[in-house]
């Protein structure tokens, strides 16, 4: 098995600014605790694919609501490898819980953006059984798998990677 990459922390200034934008109801003091708690995706068996993200705070999604959670976590990977973010197998089979864009696509580059390549995760809990999601704090919500990619062999990208969202077509 190879080793290509490593989670580590956003800063907890980064952790701190998106948190009080995305969710004003918590204090300054709340996000710096829920920083100090955040734990780094890890695999729970040693036959496991996917590293667990753990849900920095506690959150209700009831059906067809929406919710972006700021993970506090970044990866540094080797380039010519993606990080791909699917809800946690669980959560989806119960409750249809969705990533807004399907699958979260991880760039190799994302780690040197502005934002220290601060991973978000959209979700919606697309339920027609009316059920309500329930995750805890230090729960896992979602999960990652690290892929190998390939490229064409008249690729001439010379693009230079700075944000998430849109930043590649810009």
């Amino acid at each position: 098995m190879r080793r290509i990459a490593k989670f580590h922390k956003v800063s907890e200034r980064q952790f701190v600014d998106a948190m009080l934008e995305a969710f004003p109801q918590y204090t300054q003091a709340d996000v710096q605790d829920m920083y100090e708690s955040l734990e780094l995706p890890k695999r729970a068996t040693k036959g496991s694919a996917g590293y667990d993200f753990f849900a920095p705070f506690s959150f209700s999604l009831p059906p067809a609501a929406t919710i972006k959670i700021p993970t506090g976590i970044r990866v540094e990977m080797e380039e010519d490898w993606v990080l791909k973010l699917y809800p946690r197998s669980g959560l989806g089979f119960k409750f249809r819980l969705q990533m807004n864009n399907t699958v979260g696509i991880i760039d190799s580059d994302y780690f040197y953006s502005d934002n220290e390549g601060h991973i978000f995760v959209k979700l919606t809990n697309d339920s027609n059984e009316g059920k309500t999601v329930e995750v805890a704090a230090g729960t896992g919500f979602v999960q990652g798998i690290f892929l190998e990619y390939g490229i064409t062999v008249d690729d001439d990208a010379e693009g230079i990677r700075n944000g998430g969202f849109g930043s590649t077509t810009q």
